[in-house]
């Protein structure tokens, strides 16, 4: 049985790039970083420490020579939070693309870019 969604792998062009836009713009930690000296880099990065959920960041180029079948595109992901408005206020300082602040029935929801070109929204629940 499944108990809880643990990590979610996002294939990236730049690895290290993609690392410096979710810590130091979006304000993720990397929670490890794992090398098998083949060229394989297996980088974790969550909101905390003690986030139930991270994301990986894969090198998608290694990815589709290694299992050239996967689809690398971007998961669609929602993440959530309890102060929205600050968050985009912030991403917008940080020059963050970001889309308008629009409200749903579930809650108030907005989308953002990453340095690649990759959308996320991030919803504020009633």
């Amino acid at each position: 049985m499944i108990t809880k969604i643990g990590q979610i792998m996002l294939y990236v062009n730049n690895q290290d790039e993609a690392v410096t836009f979710w810590t130091e713009k979006v304000g993720f930690s990397v929670i490890s970083e794992e090398d098998n000296g083949q060229g394989m880099k297996w980088i974790e990065i969550a909101p905390s420490k003690d986030a139930e959920t991270a994301f990986i960041l894969h090198n998608k180029e290694l990815i589709a020579k290694m299992q050239p079948e996967l689809n690398l595109q971007t998961p669609s992901l929602l993440l959530f939070s309890d102060k929205l408005d600050e968050l985009y206020k912030d991403f917008k300082e940080k020059q963050i693309t970001v889309g308008e602040l629009v409200t749903m029935p579930s809650g108030r929801v907005f989308n953002f870019a990453d340095n690649e070109g990759n959308y996320f929204a991030v919803l504020e629940k009633k």
